[in-house]
């Protein structure tokens, strides 16, 4: 079982996010204002943090960033999910700090296999981690 933080402001995401989780056996800690997120973080010690992009306040790319410049937190394997995926979005989100992204609307099955795969070795294989747009 691992512990994954997941931001979202979506009240239906958030949900459907933490469900899928816990079906799965992990123990979800939601975050539903991005500015509330490190602080969380650093309280919930997760093996992984799923976060949007589009948030309100402090964005996704922000927050990786800042998860990222954290002495504890640089290390957890983040996955990033958008529903705006344009041209040039993998390379900023990757570069950001996001080992994978996944786009809204989510595929179940992809989710799952991309949570697994970034808790298995904190990395996704290049190509497996996203839809095409």
């Amino acid at each position: 079982m691992a512990k994954i933080l997941v931001v979202e402001d979506n009240a239906l995401n958030i949900k459907l996010f933490c469900d899928l989780l816990s079906a799965h056996g992990h123990e979800t800690e939601p975050v539903t204002d991005s500015r509330d997120a490190l602080e969380a973080a650093r309280a919930f010690k997760p093996d992984l943090v799923i976060t949007d992009i589009q948030l309100p306040y402090v964005s996704g790319i922000e927050l990786m960033e800042m998860l990222r410049a954290d002495r504890e937190l640089k290390d957890v394997p983040i996955m990033a999910v958008t529903a705006y995926a344009a041209v040039g979005d993998d390379e900023r989100i990757r570069a950001a700090g996001a080992q994978a992204y996944v786009s809204k609307p989510i595929s179940v099955i992809r989710f799952a296999e991309t949570v697994d795969q970034l808790l298995e070795d904190g990395r996704v294989v290049e190509g497996s981690s996203h839809s095409s747009q």
